[in-house]
């Protein structure tokens, strides 16, 4: 590519009858100054669009990281969420077991505490009737006492 420097040293061969120095030096200035702007403009957008594109790297990386950000994130959740859910059904298990076996040792215990009752009651009545017979065998003894006496 041509650079200001190189139109401003362009040397032209001289002939007979070419065209007015004056004219051409005149016009090569301001072909050089035009070319000195426009190639300042383009090195300028060039680094403004390397200034840019290096943004937009920068933002679509961003946005690449909190897509990513939001996968996992939701990906978190739902298993935050599972978790939550099996503790609540182990927790609900649990307490369901221990429920039944409360269950189980209240019947038991009323089971032993009714055989207990049944034990005590047959004993209450067999002492009763120890009771029946010697108060009875005493009653006849004063009987037979009295008997004797008169």
């Amino acid at each position: 590519m041509l650079t200001p420097m190189d139109i401003h040293n362009k040397d032209f061969k001289r002939s007979f009858r070419g065209f007015n120095e004056e004219d051409v030096d005149i016009f090569l200035e301001q072909v050089v100054r035009d070319y000195e702007k426009l190639y300042r403009d383009n090195l300028e957008l060039k680094e403004t669009l390397d200034r840019l594109n290096g943004k937009l790297e920068h933002y679509q990386h961003m946005e690449s990281t909190l897509h990513n950000t939001l996968v996992i994130a939701q990906e978190t959740a739902e298993d935050v969420k599972l978790n939550a859910k099996k503790e609540t059904e182990l927790i609900l298990k649990e307490a369901q077991v221990r429920a039944q076996k409360l269950l189980e040792e209240a019947t038991s215990k009323v089971r032993r505490a009714n055989a207990e009752y049944d034990e005590l009651k047959k004993q209450s009545q067999v002492y009763r009737a120890r009771i029946r017979t010697l108060i009875q065998a005493q009653l006849e003894l004063l009987q037979t006492e009295e008997e004797d006496d008169n």
